[in-house]
């Protein structure tokens, strides 16, 4: 991993996707005000849209897009194409994104969920995920992994993904994991009630076809890490989860 800054922007590189223009983007060096201070990227959180527009074009400018596109996302399953983009663009609910489309950056906003960055070498193909903990229950990673064989003859085992910072393990707390969680989950347990999501994600792209060594997880826990915004430290401090905003993760092919 390596660190970039461009004015008081920051984020971080992944060593697997050297030669793609992509990040993940800590919350510092927007327009946004409080609560969302300052690199807030959502459009549905109760940011004035005109900052979130500005934010938007910030990162652009310090990955080198053309366009950038985004989806409302549900923690739900769905993946979608985004073909002959021609502006910047928010899609309807889903929670993967998939282009072969060069310049196009692939936004995934974060709070503590995980984005899961997905490259194809030989395909030329890349995806992005959103992955939260209902999406590892439904195994979004998956669904993406296959419709990348389905609708471009991605190999797995050609595919290099990386973990964003996300909830860590030392902070990933469900009480109520019985319920939650599936028991194929459950072996993931660090301590009573905290559960290794990276872990989980690791082992969902293995077991894909993905291999070991090309996966890379950050390992930076957002709900630590002031650096970023968290759900989590939002209900913490707040009691009020919505008082936070959104981070974000992109990944493009290069013009």
């Amino acid at each position: 991993m390596t660190t970039k800054t461009q004015d008081k922007i920051c984020w971080h590189c992944a060593s697997l996707l050297s030669e793609l223009p992509h990040g993940m983007f800590c919350r510092h060096g927007g327009v946004s005000k409080s609560p969302f201070t300052s690199l807030n990227l959502s459009y549905s959180v109760g940011d004035s849209p005109e900052a979130v527009t500005v934010n938007r074009q910030l990162i652009k400018q310090c990955v080198g897009l053309d366009y950038l596109v985004s989806a409302v996302q549900v923690h739900g399953d769905q993946v979608l194409q985004a073909r002959d983009v021609q502006q910047d663009k928010e899609y309807a609910a889903a929670d993967a994104l998939i282009t072969q489309q060069r310049g196009v950056g692939l936004l995934i906003q974060q709070a503590d969920c995980q984005a899961v960055l997905l490259y194809d070498p030989a395909q030329e193909v890349i995806a992005a995920v959103h992955s939260g903990w209902k999406g590892s229950v439904l195994n979004i990673i998956a669904a993406t992994v296959r419709a990348m064989q389905k609708q471009y003859g991605t190999n797995p085992h050609n595919l290099r993904a990386v973990i964003s910072p996300s909830l860590g393990p030392c902070c990933a707390e469900f009480i109520n994991w019985r319920q939650e969680l599936p028991t194929s989950m459950h072996r993931h347990q660090v301590q009573e009630n905290y559960f290794d999501f990276w872990a989980i994600s690791r082992e969902q792209l293995v077991m894909e076809g993905v291999q070991e060594e090309n996966i890379e997880t950050i390992g930076i826990c957002t709900a630590c890490n002031q650096d970023f915004f968290s759900y989590r430290r939002a209900v913490k401090t707040h009691g009020k989860p919505w008082m936070t905003g959104r981070c974000g993760s992109i990944i493009a092919l290069p013009i």
